[in-house]
């Protein structure tokens, strides 16, 4: 089959011919249609998440069909729609994943980072860790549903009942977030990189109250913010945006340091916190709300060896919405 292969990390993708992988037991081998192409591939790429498995076939928003099953498998059958998420495996023995919270396992396993991910024409995975798509969806329209919409959903309930949500990133995630905040009568306010009209008008055709530099203050208190953007010198920018009592939430996987600032930016009990990876159930829970909404997204999509051009647009901010790599009849 043909893959994108990141064999150093600081290099580009390199196209090679591979072998299709097989299905262990409880394993289903897909036909990859479309692969979201997500900020945490690009962090792989750039050496910013290091200890990957190498080579590495990256890519974890993974929509496809079932092509064949593995030993003892329940989940799926031959011909299915599936989408494969960041999540590939956990232990279920730490304490964390007794607890419920396999988000944060001690021995997970990640698509595209420790397991071979979407960027082929085939890839492998757990069927228990993989999703039925929504009908409603054609494979590139599905595949930023599952990373950028996971990761957005489980930030955007981390933060209760916030109605003026401060969005400080606005690519792919931010863009199904809004939507979804908007269907639940909340406020938007997008931050997007200085200067970047565009970007700022696309939030405002979603429905977003405002748009401006992340640089600047919107026109009224947050009750919460988000932080997409790989930025640490927002976060200060968004705790002083954000009322006393508000939450401010980092959801990326990877962060440049944040710089010192005034404890008075944390006082009046504002809460700063993570979002780790995405349970199944954030899956389910997502997955079933995002027709309802109903959650379009915007996607621009590239043939799969024009996978770097893909990752490049999106370092350099160049893209509105999500960059979705078309392997096989992506608009089906």
């Amino acid at each position: 089959m043909k893959a994108m292969l990141l064999e150093k990390q600081g290099n580009q993708l390199i196209l090679r011919d591979v072998k299709v992988p097989e299905p262990g037991p409880r394993e289903i081998l897909i036909e990859v249609k479309a692969c979201g192409v997500c900020r945490t591939d690009l962090h792989i790429v750039d050496g910013e998440l290091t200890s990957p498995k190498l080579p590495l076939i990256p890519g974890h928003e993974i929509a496809g069909t079932v092509l064949e099953t593995g030993r003892d498998t329940e989940k799926f059958k031959a011909g299915e729609r599936v989408g494969i998420p960041w999540l590939g495996r956990t232990c279920g023995e730490c304490w964390y994943c007794l607890e419920g919270r396999e988000n944060l396992c001690d021995r997970p396993a990640f698509t595209g980072y420790t397991i071979d991910g979407g960027y082929a024409e085939y890839a492998c995975a757990d069927e228990r860790f993989c999703f039925h798509l929504p009908e409603a969806y054609s494979y590139a329209e599905a595949a930023p549903l599952l990373c950028a919409g996971l990761i957005g959903y489980r930030a955007f309930s981390s933060v209760g009942d916030a109605r003026r949500l401060g969005l400080y990133g606005f690519g792919a995630a931010a863009h199904i977030l809004t939507q979804i905040a908007l269907h639940q009568g909340k406020k938007v306010y997008a931050f997007t990189r200085p200067g970047d009209v565009d970007v700022q008008q696309f939030a405002l055709s979603l429905g977003a109250a405002w748009a401006g530099d992340s640089t600047g203050n919107p026109p009224e208190e947050l009750d919460a913010a988000i932080i997409f953007a790989p930025v640490g010198s927002l976060v200060p920018r968004a705790l002083g945006s954000t009322r006393k009592g508000g939450t401010v939430v980092c959801a990326g996987i990877h962060m440049s340091s944040i710089p010192g600032f005034s404890y008075e930016l944390l006082w009046g009990e504002r809460i700063l916190r993570s979002i780790a990876n995405l349970t199944r159930t954030d899956g389910e829970q997502f997955l079933k709300l995002a027709p309802l909404v109903p959650v379009r997204t915007e996607t621009r999509l590239y043939p799969l060896e024009k996978a770097n051009e893909a990752l490049d647009d999106l370092r350099h901010g160049r893209l509105k919405g999500a960059a979705v790599l078309a392997i096989s009849n992506p608009r089906k």
